[in-house]
């Protein structure tokens, strides 16, 4: 599932970020609405909007959207009254959510508005990551028929390259994007083992991901 993101929050778009990938979710972010609309280019499968932004409102983001096509709308609201809400939808919004929102109920809305749409609200058909096949709606990984087991961050690195297919990610990108269970973030030479583990276990024989040096890595 591919999500427009526009969100002039740092902290709050941060955490939308983090949440969306270890949802499986590829994204692009935006703060503004000139940010957002010279990104309208791409083609999403939901658009999650703020309503306040420093050069406008989502409702302009909204009307250009609206102009391209039938991409689905959920605002992200400041207040819950009527007048929001009838505001929202009258300015085109398939859905609203209150702010503060817990993260399971905004997948909950995406998923629902996607079903009522009749657009899939996952991908049915595995990644193919080498000689393994991804599921992105399951978290599993297959190879030959058989599950190849990973850890919980082993599966979230693996999320953000797949969402980043074939750019090369620097271990900061990675450090800033991932942390561990305890709530620290991982340090640049756990990263180094976190990364030799997965190609350990996704590589059978082919090159998974590539090293760049001086740069990254890269899934290919």
């Amino acid at each position: 599932m591919k999500i427009l993101l526009v969100e002039d929050d740092p902290i709050i778009q941060e955490g939308l970020k983090l949440a969306l990938t270890s949802e499986g979710c590829g994204f692009a972010a935006a703060s503004s609405v000139a940010e957002a609309k010279a990104l309208l280019g791409g083609e999403y499968d939901i658009c999650i909007l703020d309503v306040m932004l420093p050069d406008g409102t989502g409702y302009d983001v909204c009307a250009e959207i609206r102009r391209k096509g039938d991409t689905p709308v959920i605002f992200l609201t400041a207040c819950d009254d009527e007048l929001h809400t009838v505001l929202a939808l009258e300015n085109g919004a398939d859905d609203y959510i209150a702010k503060p929102f817990r993260m399971r109920e905004l997948m909950a809305r995406i998923k629902a508005v996607l079903r009522r749409m009749g657009r899939k609200t996952d991908s049915e058909e595995p990644v193919k990551v080498g000689s393994n096949d991804v599921n992105v709606r399951t978290g599993k990984v297959f190879r030959d028929g058989s599950e190849v087991i990973l850890t919980a961050m082993e599966y979230k690195l693996l999320l953000i390259f797949i969402n980043n297919r074939g750019a090369v990610l620097s271990r900061q990108q990675l450090l800033h994007n991932i942390w561990d269970v305890a709530g620290d973030y991982v340090t640049d030479n756990t990263l180094t083992v976190y990364v030799k583990r997965l190609r350990e276990k996704l590589e059978n024989g082919d090159e998974v991901i590539q090293t760049v040096r001086g740069l990254g890595y890269r899934l290919i």
